[in-house]
């Protein structure tokens, strides 16, 4: 998108901010953060040696190590960037270093396992504030983060009922210095809105790519040599980090298999259409759909230019 950050925050919010995996969603705050000095201090935990290296070189913290509750270590704001399946084991590894008074997020965007996995573990004085930033490309990595990924995206926070109102309104004034839009709600309605707008179009996106690779060979080549506006944009969707989206599928499973039922009932309907040449029924559902999308243009979720609304990247810092 096209849109920038503003200046640089004054007095940043937190002392110290540990990201847990610096991935696309992690590398993108660490970005995002030091550009506004939304913290003094960027820790950033990574398993892995070369995800690390990355970090440093991109000079992504402050501090950079193996060990998550290195990193957690009195810090006031500690964000999991982890696979939600990740997420219980990272908890363990840092409730014992955990400060009194800090805040524990995440920006999965399965919630209700989120809270079930981690609220557990954390230690009496510590808040559990569960947000989803609702953006991100087909791309993973330290490299593939760039400042301006949430800039007028949605941040959907999902605190459990009695958690620190505080500490709900510091996770808001973060993602919203980031450049997000915030928006509370329970988590269990999240994650039915999410199993609709994400999950199972990532679901039907993997199946028709999964069909085309399984075509015999020549059609298969042309599949990919003739690749139209529709089935390219499959693909991009269906290139997403593989560990993230299973793990989203595992622990969204009751509200992922409800939305799946009813594009099943839908989906039907619509073969029954075409078998009997329902024209009209064709020509109604076909111009509610364009009304939905003319509606995402007009609330800023995206673009009508065309390519799908993506940038060029002229900037270098990336598209959304």
């Amino acid at each position: 998108m096209s849109e920038r950050l503003g200046p640089p925050l004054g007095a940043p919010l937190f002392d110290r901010l540990a990201l847990i995996g610096i991935g696309l969603i992690g590398s993108s705050i660490a970005r995002a953060a030091r550009r506004k000095n939304v913290a003094r201090v960027i820790a950033i935990a990574d398993e892995s040696t070369q995800a690390r290296d990355r970090a440093v070189a991109l000079e992504l913290g402050d501090e950079v190590v193996a060990d998550a509750g290195d990193a957690a270590a009195g810090a006031d704001l500690v964000i999991l960037c982890v696979p939600v399946g990740a997420d219980e084991a990272v908890a363990r590894a840092i409730a014992p270093q955990l400060k009194a008074g800090a805040i524990v997020s995440d920006v999965g965007s399965v919630k209700g396992a989120v809270i079930a996995a981690v609220g557990p573990h954390l230690p009496r004085g510590v808040a559990l504030v569960p947000a989803h930033p609702v953006a991100g490309t087909e791309q993973s990595g330290p490299d593939a983060g760039f400042a301006t990924l949430f800039v007028n995206r949605w941040c959907i926070l999902t605190p459990a009922a009695g958690v620190d109102a505080a500490a709900v309104a510091k996770v808001r004034a973060f993602w919203e210095a980031l450049g997000s839009n915030v928006e509370t709600m329970n988590a269990a309605h999240h994650d039915l809105v999410l199993a609709i707008t994400s999950h199972v179009p990532h679901l039907i996106a993997y199946n028709i790519v999964g069909t085309a690779s399984d075509l015999e060979e020549t059609t298969r080549s042309e599949v990919i040599k003739f690749s139209a506006g529709g089935f390219r944009d499959f693909t991009r969707i269906a290139a997403s980090d593989p560990t993230m989206w299973r793990d989203v599928f595992l622990n969204n499973k009751q509200a992922v298999l409800e939305a799946l039922g009813r594009f099943s009932e839908d989906l039907t309907a619509l073969q029954r259409m075409i078998r009997y040449g329902d024209g009209e029924g064709l020509f109604a559902l076909f111009a509610r759909t364009r009304a939905i999308r003319r509606g995402i243009v007009e609330m800023g979720q995206e673009t009508a230019a065309p390519d799908f609304g993506r940038p060029h990247d002229e900037d270098g810092d990336g598209g959304s």
